[in-house]
């Protein structure tokens, strides 16, 4: 298996955050305290269908779903959904460590700042809880999100192998 460098990148969440603007066709919430297997599918979908392109890959559903829900530090109400319509075109998934473990949004709803948005929704969520900073890594030639999470006013502080 190819061997990645990711970028460990980091958000201070002293000072002002700006508001998220969603898109006036698309809403955003969390899978809720009892988390619907419909809505964890579609959120996987829309996980498949970025990291595809990203050079990613997500494990499949019936390995990530009952994971995801095992781990220490998983919260359904850190699970923040893009939704338009009924469909979900995007996702954030943070741990409570004020991690950001997944980031997707599905290419159909690119550039309309969904990723934007529900990256700032996580940083509001996190601040709310008494967090210092929201950390995430990101591969080091996906350049399309490092520009975002650095608009974002993210930066890196450390280089890894994967």
């Amino acid at each position: 298996m190819a061997q990645h460098i990711v970028l460990r990148m980091r958000r201070e969440l002293s000072g002002d955050i700006e508001q998220p603007v969603w898109p006036t066709d698309v809403v955003c919430r969390t899978l809720g305290t009892k988390p619907d297997k419909r809505d964890a599918k579609a959120a996987h979908s829309v996980l498949e269908a970025g990291f595809w392109e990203g050079g990613g890959g997500a494990p499949i559903f019936r390995k990530w779903w009952p994971q995801l829900r095992k781990d220490k530090e998983f919260d359904p109400a850190l699970v923040f959904l893009a939704v338009q319509g009924k469909d979900v075109i995007g996702m954030a998934q943070c741990w409570t460590s004020a991690f950001l473990k997944d980031l997707a949004v599905h290419p159909r709803a690119r550039r309309r700042g969904v990723g934007r948005a529900l990256m700032l929704t996580a940083f509001h969520a996190f601040a709310g809880r008494g967090a210092r900073y929201v950390d995430l890594k990101v591969r080091e030639e996906n350049a399309n999100a490092q520009r975002l999470y650095r608009e974002l006013g993210m930066a890196v502080v450390a280089r890894e192998s994967d």
